[in-house]
């Protein structure tokens, strides 16, 4: 980029090579690898303990308060502030011509086949994903996972679609539409892309084990691949959202109705 007139007579920096390491360090420090890092320090945490991984809990969705009012509030205000590192790629990554955010791999030209292609790769991820799962539990290799341990309040459902969409938005759009967009700035090439967002996703859900790492490395190849391919991250986002609120909104009554999956005493 070269250097843009300004109104006061002062000129924008270029945006440098330098320039793009450090904005997605700041990025990734103000989000997903921030994640990783917590994620890392969580799995050293565990396998240091002298439980074993198989019988440690990871809870994802958990209550924030005893108050039912003040539950719902810290829980919208966390799902509200964790989209703000979407809105800094936003605007990071605008453009002026439209479609505005093509560079993240958005717009809205066919938005029922993007729904459509999504629903279908939340088939084709989700099953694999579950038996993945159930071996990293019977290998020892991955914590019980927890989708939520909120209470049963009228706003219970409605937030884990929220937390679900967020985590959709937050993952899709920063591993894959922003990294991709600017690790290829860097000239990077398009499988080095892949492997480098796929071991971010697979760190930063370390914290439930080996098992859930590579489930997700194995799941970002195939985002990362698909968007080679596509350039469209909304059909990911779709997937993505759609997996985890099948997962948060379903778990109390597969839990109770199978038990011994979920590593819940009967």
């Amino acid at each position: 980029m070269t250097d843009q007139p300004r109104p006061d007579g002062l000129e924008i920096a270029p945006l440098t090579r330098a320039r793009v390491r450090i904005e997605i360090l700041l990025v990734l420090g103000l989000s997903l690898g921030a994640s990783a890092v917590y994620s890392i320090v969580a799995i050293t945490n565990r396998l240091t303990r002298e439980v074993p991984l198989s019988q440690q809990t990871a809870t994802i969705n958990a209550s924030r308060d005893s108050r039912e009012i003040f539950d719902l509030v810290y829980q919208l205000l966390s799902i509200a502030f964790g989209l703000v590192p979407v809105a800094l790629v936003a605007w990071l990554l605008w453009s002026a011509a439209r479609p505005h955010l093509h560079r993240l791999g958005l717009d809205a030209t066919r938005p029922w086949r993007d729904l459509r292609d999504g629903l279908g790769i939340a088939l084709l991820v989700g099953v694999p994903g579950l038996g993945l799962y159930l071996a990293g539990r019977g290998l020892g290799l991955t914590v019980t996972v927890v989708p939520t341990a909120l209470d049963e309040y009228w706003w219970t459902v409605p937030v884990l679609l929220l937390a679900a969409l967020r985590a959709g938005l937050v993952e899709e759009l920063i591993a894959v539409g922003y990294l991709f967009a600017r690790l290829r700035d860097l000239r990077w090439s398009p499988w080095a892309i892949i492997l480098t967002s796929a071991l971010l996703r697979g760190t930063y859900h370390l914290y439930q084990g080996f098992g859930a790492f590579v489930g997700n490395v194995a799941m970002g190849i195939l985002f990362g691949w698909l968007y080679t391919r596509t350039g469209r991250v909304a059909p990911l986002i779709v997937a993505h959202t759609a997996i985890n609120a099948a997962v948060f909104v379903g778990y109390p009554a597969t839990a109770a109705a199978f038990p011994d999956l979920f590593g819940i005493p009967a």
